[in-house]
């Protein structure tokens, strides 16, 4: 007599469950990304068939094909299988945006969250004289937009300044030493947009 457990109904319902939530998962990534089987397939190195019927939840994967097809889908193998992360609507509220450190007088919050990875938001807030710091720094070489939500900021990009009021915006590529300076006596909020994500 063998320690290994058969598995009832009940157990076989549960799996049958689980690989459905799974591949229905996969294919919301795959769906958000635009990304056709194929495609997906190449990337991973898998068949369209054989992603179509593990979307569908009729067959298993190994942990190293679920590893190639989150990698190809810009995610973790923990991302498949978070369920509270699921493609879809998420609200954050503006109390529980993440907060990243940044110089005195000034806010920083990442909007964007995983397993989005083609973009960057931020939303910063400026007191009055407040900067993102004394020097001028760079990040990557992607494409960045500065929108001003209220209030207004001087721009300082590579020594020359733009001044910008709420609703303007300006285009710059992050490799392009910048600096944000609110030069006013009234608070000012702007929004970053950065696509593709750069290291801080």
């Amino acid at each position: 007599m063998t320690d290994r457990m058969v598995p009832g109904p009940s157990d076989e319902y549960t799996a049958d469950a689980a690989d459905a939530a799974l591949g229905a998962r996969i294919r919301e990534y795959r769906m958000m990304r635009r990304m056709s089987l194929r495609a997906l397939g190449e990337a991973a190195q898998a068949s369209p068939g054989f992603l179509s019927q593990l979307e569908r939840g009729q067959v298993n994967s190994s942990i190293g094909m679920l590893r190639r097809i989150a990698a190809a889908l810009g995610l973790t193998v923990a991302d498949l299988f978070d369920q509270d992360g699921a493609p879809g609507p998420r609200v954050v509220r503006r109390a529980d945006r993440p907060m990243l450190h940044t110089a005195p007088g000034s806010r920083k919050f990442l909007i964007s969250q995983r397993p989005l990875s083609h973009l960057e938001v931020y939303a910063g807030e400026f007191d009055p004289g407040a900067s993102t710091g004394d020097d001028a720094y760079t990040h990557g070489d992607s494409q960045e937009i500065l929108l001003v939500l209220s209030g207004a900021v001087r721009i300082e990009l590579d020594g020359r300044a733009h001044d910008l009021e709420a609703g303007d915006s300006i285009e710059y590529r992050s490799s392009v030493p910048h600096r944000v300076v609110n030069r006013h006596e009234v608070p000012a909020e702007i929004l970053w947009i950065i696509s593709p994500p750069t290291p801080d």
